[in-house]
């Protein structure tokens, strides 16, 4: 789909539905961090959406065994994940999708159980609660901005987005950082998963990370900040998996 965001710019906006009958949401944690298609080719995984964010070296960490480890709560099948968490007091206001027996909910860590069973992967910001759009800054984003390259939230880029909305997973990635497509602000991404149907949704990583994989294929086609196509994709830590039931 074609989003167009007035004075002559647009972005393209590729979207994948997962009925929950059907499917089921895993998490999973990549054994080093490198791009999704390159491991869902091969552990032979048709659909996936790149997960939550990850620390990378040299930037913020002088640690090597820090270095591509996930940032934020991260959990599958009721164990937790070795990850970084994020700088207090944001750690327990940033969303999250969490999904067990069958049942997948996006909200607010503090929304969720202390050590919930199932599968748990945290991002954010929240995007969509109850089918509106929601206000970014209480999970501070630009107050932590420290703990990533920059201020996540600022400005258009290729994005990333988990929904559930009319008993369906909606995935999305987005396009940016070419003249035809200019990439979506995170305000404009939450008016996008709610055209989408989605009732409840949250940002993942994004920019060059950006990453659906459908039916075995990339979808979308990932950039670098200045438009330089990365083949494949930029390695990523971590991904949601959308599993036939």
């Amino acid at each position: 789909m074609i989003m167009n965001l007035g004075g002559g710019l647009r972005t393209t906006v590729h979207v994948a539905e997962y009925d929950l009958r059907e499917f089921a949401l895993r998490v999973v944690r990549l054994p080093e961090a490198m791009p999704l298609l390159a491991w869902c080719q091969a552990n032979a995984v048709p659909d996936a959406l790149v997960g939550g964010f990850y620390l990378r070296q040299p930037q913020k960490t002088t640690d090597p065994l820090l270095s591509g480890l996930p940032l934020g709560d991260l959990r599958s099948d009721g164990q937790r994940i070795e990850s970084v968490p994020f700088e207090a007091p944001w750690g327990h206001r940033r969303a999250c999708v969490h999904s067990v027996s069958g049942e997948v909910r996006i909200a607010r860590r503090d929304k969720l159980p202390v050590n919930p069973k199932g599968e748990l992967l945290q991002a954010g910001p929240l995007l969509v609660e109850d089918g509106e759009t929601v206000e970014i800054e209480s999970e501070g984003f630009s107050e932590g901005s420290g703990q990533f390259d920059s201020d996540i939230t600022v400005g258009r880029h290729p994005r990333a987005a988990l929904g559930i909305g009319r008993g369906k997973l909606i995935a999305v990635a987005t396009e940016g950082r070419t003249s035809e497509d200019a990439g979506l602000t995170i305000p404009e991404l939450a008016r996008t998963m709610v055209e989408t149907g989605a009732d409840s949704a949250f940002n993942l990583d994004g920019g060059g990370s950006t990453s659906l994989v459908t039916d075995g294929r990339l979808v979308n086609s990932p950039r670098e900040g200045h438009g330089t196509l990365i083949p494949g994709g930029r390695p990523v830590a971590s991904a949601i998996v959308f599993v036939r039931t």
